[in-house]
């Protein structure tokens, strides 16, 4: 195994660094048991929910399974929705391609690795929620580690290390198996464990070291993510050797096949809608934390004379968090929703009526299975007309969309680019902002023609064809310049 915490494309690590990062190794070692000899067999389940896809999913057995000769591993962990809404599109590409994909969340076993990820994954999510409740938390530590704290190569080193403890869940993978990663733990744990096929799927606009997995294929969604990367530029306080052309691809926005199929017919849809005069349908997605929960409300109470109106039908993802939904209605007591909760197969009856029938009213949509709850969002998506959201993952998929306030300030360039690219308002950061930019959107329906019409114009110049070329990447493709 290659050490990869000391140097970074060609960059040198300082020693208190390199001690640090062994330290931290160490540490998980010895709390959950040192398992670097252990033999996991793999074996693989069937994901019900992405049947659709031929998706397995890689579980521990007492046997090894043969892996199927189109295999394709989307290597992933559950942090929040945004990775596995990535991971998804993968795999459906994947399958559109040809391919059998295999889901793998590192996070998922009973292994030393995984309880690491469990671990750092709780102190993040606990973070980010603290971040919400104390303005002054967020703007001294929340913001800066996001944003300036995660770009230091140094804090590369440190993850570098600590993603050798995942290299035994590998042991039975072969090698040479094509290998898609949505985090940068899981590309750096294949790294380690030697496969040579490996694509690390970069989320973010905003360039940091956190994403950086020297070995594998980078791609990411958009010029100036790759300016960043090319450069690592302020990434350390002097300049770095920048990343190798073949390191490093901008291959568009990481989008799911059945999101992009179809996408001309939904646009002509929302523009009959919006033509005669139909409630416009605003798609809203709730955090898994209830990140921005008050801003959200308001958000939800002020559209709610316009629903009364039959000037808007809102639909409500809460994914699999039922207790943020039992928060909001006990804050508006007066909301009355259609409940569609684990109700999966009438989701889909209620997808099929709408599209080209009617909606109104409120809908709210939240299941147990965390597949189904992040597919709900791109059932959805297809039938709706504006994607309120944070400028996370969701920021670059084919839909209008009006941005809230960010939850780390990684997420402000996902915001940048949207609009600069025209498919996005700017990001409103507090509840006033929010409510004038919806009433200007409800009643100017100019703006989100201009929107449609961005989404198809970038379409075809092969803005929404990420996912596509990491599949065609993981497998050995050359992409044309």
């Amino acid at each position: 195994m290659i050490d990869r915490t000391k140097m970074i494309f060609g960059n040198p690590i300082d020693d208190k660094t390199v001690r640090a990062a062994e330290k931290s190794k160490a540490k998980f070692a010895a709390k959950y048991g040192d398992d670097s000899d252990a033999d996991y067999s793999l074996a693989f389940e069937p994901i019900d929910s992405l049947s659709f896809l031929g998706a397995k999913n890689i579980v521990f057995s007492d046997h090894n399974e043969p892996f199927d000769d189109k295999a394709l591993i989307v290597g992933n962990i559950r942090m929040g929705f945004g990775h596995y809404r990535i991971s998804i599109a993968m795999a459906s590409c994947a399958a559109a391609l040809g391919y059998k994909p295999y889901w793998l969340d590192l996070a998922s076993f009973d292994a030393t690795g995984s309880k690491m990820i469990r671990e750092q994954n709780a102190l993040y999510s606990l973070a980010s929620r603290i971040s919400q409740k104390s303005r002054l938390f967020n703007k001294l530590v929340w913001e800066p580690m996001n944003r300036d704290g995660f770009k230091k190569l140094t804090y590369n080193a440190k993850d570098q290390k600590n993603s050798e403890l995942l290299v035994p869940i590998f042991r039975n993978i072969p090698k040479d198996v094509p290998y898609i990663a949505t985090h940068v733990w899981p590309a750096q744990g294949a790294i380690h464990a030697g496969l040579t096929h490996v694509v690390n799927a970069i989320p973010d606009n905003w360039a940091m070291a956190l994403h950086l997995s020297e070995g594998a294929i980078h791609t990411v969604q958009t010029p100036f993510a790759y300016l960043g990367y090319k450069t690592l530029g302020g990434f350390a306080k002097t300049p770095l050797k920048g990343m190798p052309n073949d390191a490093l691809h901008e291959v568009g926005c990481f989008i799911d096949h059945e999101l992009l199929v179809n996408l001309e017919e939904d646009d002509k849809l929302r523009r009959e809608r919006l033509s005669t005069g139909k409630p416009i349908r605003i798609l809203m997605t709730v955090g898994g934390a209830g990140a921005g929960f008050d801003d959200f409300a308001a958000m939800v109470e002020h559209l709610l004379p316009y629903v009364r109106e039959k000037k808007v039908a809102l639909f409500i993802n809460f994914g699999d968090h039922k207790g943020v939904y039992e928060k909001l209605i006990h804050r508006i007591p007066s909301l009355e929703v259609k409940e569609y909760f684990n109700r999966y197969d009438d989701l889909l009856a209620l997808v099929r009526e709408i599209r080209e029938g009617d909606a109104e009213g409120v809908t709210a949509i939240c299941h147990d299975d965390i597949f189904r709850a992040v597919y709900s969002t791109n059932l959805l998506m297809p039938v709706t007309d504006l994607l309120v959201t944070k400028p996370s993952e969701l920021a670059y998929y084919p839909i209008p969309k009006i941005f809230m306030k960010h939850i780390g300030g990684h997420e402000v360039y996902g915001a940048i680019h949207g609009r600069e690219y025209g498919d996005s308002t700017d990001e409103y950061p507090d509840k006033k902002s929010m409510s004038e930019a919806l009433d200007r959107l409800i009643s100017d329906k100019d703006i989100l023609f201009h929107m449609i019409d961005r989404i198809e114009a970038v379409k075809k110049q092969g803005y929404y064809d990420g996912a596509y070329r990491c599949v065609e990447l993981a497998v050995g493709k050359k992409l044309s310049r």
